[in-house]
């Protein structure tokens, strides 16, 4: 009868032992599929992050090449300003540079 009582006792044991095995077994299993989730999710959040930022760049590249392509015609319309400046400054010395150089050049000094 004790024998019996031992056999029964161990049984419980083993049952409980098994049960708990199951218990950590789920626990892990569910820990497991948590964190598989919250990866998923932060790789998504990334994800957008990145797609957020990108968009945000390419504007900035828009906006800049945008403006750009207006400094490059004011600075093309500021030159041929200032082309035509000293154009208009060389022709009005033109004569006075020109004289004054056949004068040195014809001057003989003794």
């Amino acid at each position: 009868m004790e024998s019996m009582k031992a056999q029964g006792g161990i049984q419980l044991l083993l049952n409980a032992e098994q049960e708990a095995q199951s218990i950590i077994s789920d626990a892990k299993n569910l820990k497991m599929a948590r964190l598989k989730q919250a990866k998923e999710e932060a790789a998504r959040e990334v994800e957008s992050y990145r797609s957020q930022l990108e968009a945000e760049y390419q504007r900035n590249i828009s906006e800049s090449s945008g403006s750009s392509g207006l400094n490059v015609k004011r600075l093309e319309e500021e030159t041929e300003a200032k082309i035509n400046n000293l154009k208009e400054s060389s022709s009005a010395v033109s004569k006075d540079i020109t004289n004054m150089l056949i004068k040195h050049v014809t001057t003989v000094k003794v």
